[in-house]
């Protein structure tokens, strides 16, 4: 596996001094804005571009102290990208928000006024795509979704320019994906699709991924609410096995959760010993803040975020002490970060 020296630079702009990946996220639209518009009591359609954009220069002002970069979308989020600390390397999503739930398959589209070079020219170090994937769907669905992962990656290796594909297992039945029954299911999807794309052919340079188990249904964990998928000792099995496949660094994503379940989720992957770099986080971090904005306003949204918020990045940073350099699992040598 190698790194252009073009990506490289790139990479030491996005992590810190140990060269881990401590990075925010905050490139959520169609889903921060049905949260506004709740905490508002509003119509979505009323919660307007500048109020997105609002939020998400607050956030970034706030958090990006304590981040090796920030996650972004080129939609609501420039602002913010130009108010985010000096410190903080940015990635830009490529990424439609969502999926059209009139087909089959979660099928992704591409932002139709964004390319990778212009990501770029927006001061980005980094392409970030969000696949919905599911090993098991059916075969001609997931051969779609290669060739865009194939695309995607020949057009950042062409713009020198690192790749991050973040992908999010699915039930293609329809089932309850937050159900006993998924849980059981996870580790093997985690995995299988930590496998898949690590495949040289798609040219991802990082992979952001879910945990492989859901904590809620982790025996003893915190999160626990009686119904068992797994022990704790199985549980840390499914981290090394999926960490075990991965031939790309990977970042563990915090995919909804609250701060303290994903600190356990990083507890665990600690336990594990799995080789994971870093986190890109995002609600864990400021998602409490959301109702507090849509009530209070911008001032308030600023005030828990100097306290709460700064005390829920830090936790994440104090959580990820046993993650390592994204380097290494590149096969790269400290020597890149000279």
């Amino acid at each position: 596996m190698s790194f252009s020296p073009g990506k490289i630079r790139h990479m030491k702009a996005l992590s810190n001094k140990n060269g881990v990946i401590a990075a925010a996220a905050m490139d959520q639209r169609g889903s921060l804005q049905k949260s506004i518009a709740s905490a508002k009591g509003v119509p979505m359609e009323q919660v307007t571009p500048a109020m997105m954009e609002e939020f998400k220069v607050t956030v970034a002002k706030a958090l990006t102290p304590h981040a090796s970069a920030i996650l972004l979308d080129p939609e609501f989020g420039l602002p913010a990208a130009k108010a985010r600390a000096s410190n903080a390397g940015l990635l830009l999503a490529y990424e439609e928000s969502g999926y059209d739930n009139t087909k089959q398959g979660r099928l992704p589209d591409l932002l139709p006024h964004v390319s990778a070079k212009r990501i770029l020219d927006w001061g980005a170090n980094a392409v970030k795509i969000l696949l919905y994937y599911s090993s098991v769907d059916d075969a001609q669905v997931n051969d779609i979704k290669h060739a865009f992962i194939e695309r995607i990656g020949a057009e950042c290796q062409a713009n020198d320019v690192p790749f991050f594909l973040e992908f999010v297992t699915y039930d293609p039945k329809g089932g309850d994906e937050k159900g006993l029954e998924f849980a059981r299911q996870k580790p093997k999807l985690v995995t299988a699709a930590m496998e898949e794309f690590s495949k040289p052919q798609y040219g991802v340079d990082v992979l952001k991924v879910e945990v492989p188990i859901n904590a809620v249904y982790v025996e003893g964990s915190t999160a626990y609410k009686g119904q068992k998928a797994y022990n704790r000792q199985e549980a840390l099995d499914h981290f090394r096995n999926a960490a075990s496949v991965a031939k790309k660094p990977f970042i563990y994503l915090s995919a909804g959760v609250s701060n303290p379940v994903f600190i356990e989720n990083l507890s665990m992957a600690a336990e594990s010993g799995t080789d994971y770099s870093g986190v890109l986080c995002g609600r864990a971090t400021w998602a409490d803040g959301v109702p507090i904005y849509g009530k209070q306003g911008v001032q308030a949204l600023e005030d828990w975020l100097s306290t709460e918020g700064v005390k829920n990045i830090n936790s994440v940073n104090a959580a990820i002490k046993s993650a390592k350099p994204w380097y290494l699992k590149a096969g790269l040598s400290q020597s890149v970060l000279a």
